[in-house]
């Protein structure tokens, strides 16, 4: 399990850089002198920088080796981290985090892409989840941290201290990984890289800039539409080409289809909470920075409490049990949020994030893991890239509806001032989102992705199966 807590290294230094900024961003509002939900570009544009820079990431690493990929991804990540703090207005600092997205969309895929190359299947969930524990230490230190930093230093230190966390990630991957190559790389998808480069950095940039007076509307319509396009043009293009950069045909693999799409739908509900929290907590609640990071904090600690019976509940209950059941129970919990007030005791805040956030990490190790059940070797580098590229890109679309919803909400009165009322609609906007993955989650059929999981269901009746056909063919 070295390799493993060597690429968690990475995700550490990511997450934690994510949920610093979360905390942060009143304060970098002030600062920089714009509306606080104006800065939903700075996840957005971090977040499209990923999802357009994901795709091509598999190609690098089978051409050019995991080892350099991963270590020249650290460096222009830390990069990014820099000019970050040395920005002066908003569109510096988008600007810099695009630059930060695109270490990012090399690091985390390539380093995943390590992990199931060098682990077998029966160790998959295993391997995630001690993958993924070290990484949470960066949500559970980001929001004290960042909030401690902001409250009683300077906001902009919340991203210098990403340099000294790379040089180590840095060390260590020129130490342990290999330098894991394909010996024939297929050819770059150049046309395909373009298209979807273009569509998905034009439309979900244009719909998160709408309606915060960036750019003009004419010019924000524009964006959408060539986006819109340019995505549709793509997937023209991916049923012609020989080897595409996206294979959109990894969603005829029923485990992979469920977990992709499924998993849009789930994670544009939860993806907007690290933007509304410490919102409302701040700006509606009046809470200083650093108090709401010791709440805000509670959501990773729930996670990483999560990682150590994820393998025996998948195992026990198989993923379309796990899957359709916590799917609710995360909704739940994130709805709660809504009935928040400035009252709320702190204990109160505090337990219902810790526990919402271990049913929340259950559905992303179980996502994870289902995904890649079917998957065979040679697809293993697409599959990742595209996984990544929609969890990106619904986290970005949940952050532009409950930015949308705040905007809505306000505009009703007088005054544009934020206050605590304006969150709740939100809150109840991306939960129910969130409940549409169960129309995919519900399909499943008992068995699905027992390789990984562990479990065996009951087997299903023959009256059953000629009654029910998609029972034996829902994997197809």
């Amino acid at each position: 399990m070295l390799i493993p807590l060597i690429v968690a290294c990475a995700l550490f230094m990511e997450n934690l850089d994510s949920s610093v900024v979360s905390t942060s961003l009143p304060a970098i509002a002030h600062d920089l002198a714009v509306d606080p939900i104006a800065l939903k570009l700075a996840f957005t544009s971090y977040l499209i920088s990923i999802a357009v820079f994901t795709p091509v990431s598999g190609w690098f690493a089978d051409r050019f080796g995991a080892r350099t990929v991963f270590r020249t991804a650290i460096v222009v990540f830390v990069g990014g981290s820099i000019l970050c703090g040395l920005s002066s207005t908003l569109e510096g600092f988008v600007a810099a985090r695009v630059v930060q997205g695109a270490g990012g969309a090399m690091m985390v895929p390539v380093g995943r892409l390590v992990l199931l190359r060098t682990v077998p299947k029966a160790d998959y969930v295993r391997a995630l989840s001690w993958l993924t524990v070290p990484a949470l230490i960066g949500p559970v230190m980001g929001p004290p941290v960042g909030g401690f930093i902001t409250t009683y230093f300077d906001w902009r230190w919340i991203f210098w201290i990403n340099v000294p966390i790379g040089i180590v990630g840095i060390a260590l991957v020129q130490a342990y990984i290999a330098n894991i190559r394909e010996p024939e790389p297929r050819r770059l998808d150049v046309a395909g890289f373009l298209l979807s480069g273009i569509g998905l950095g034009g439309f979900v940039f244009g719909v998160a800039a709408s309606g915060i007076g960036l750019l003009p509307a004419p010019v924000i319509a524009a964006m959408v539409t060539v986006g819109a396009v340019a995505l549709a043009g793509y997937v023209v293009h991916a049923r012609r080409a020989a080897d595409p950069l996206i294979d959109l045909r990894l969603f005829r693999i029923g485990t992979y289809r469920t977990s992709v799409v499924g998993g849009l739908f789930f994670r544009v509900g939860v993806g907007a909470i690290p933007f509304l929290l410490p919102l409302m907590l701040q700006v509606g609640f009046g809470l200083t920075a650093f108090q709401s990071g010791m709440l805000t904090f509670a959501a990773a600690a729930g996670a990483i409490t999560m990682k150590f019976t994820a393998p025996w509940i998948l195992r026990r209950f198989g993923f379309r049990t796990v899957l359709v059941v916590n799917t609710v129970t995360a909704t739940v919990f994130l709805v709660a949020s809504a009935l928040f007030t400035a009252a709320t005791p702190s204990a109160v805040i505090f337990a219902v994030l810790l526990v919402g956030g271990f049913f929340r990490s259950l559905q992303f190790t179980a996502l994870n893991a289902l995904g890649f059940a079917d998957v065979d070797r040679p697809r293993m580098s697409q599959a990742t890239s595209l996984s990544s590229v929609t969890q990106q890109l619904s986290v970005s679309l949940g952050v532009a509806v409950a930015a949308g919803a705040l905007e809505w909400t306000r505009s009703m009165r007088a005054d544009h001032a934020l206050i605590a009322a304006d969150f709740g609609p939100a809150f109840l906007i991306v939960g129910a989102i969130s409940l549409i993955s169960l129309v995919f989650f519900v399909r499943l059929p008992p068995g699905a992705g027992a390789e990984v999981s562990g479990h065996r269901a009951r087997p299903v009746p023959v009256a059953a199966e000629l009654q029910d056909p998609s029972r034996v063919e829902g994997s197809m």
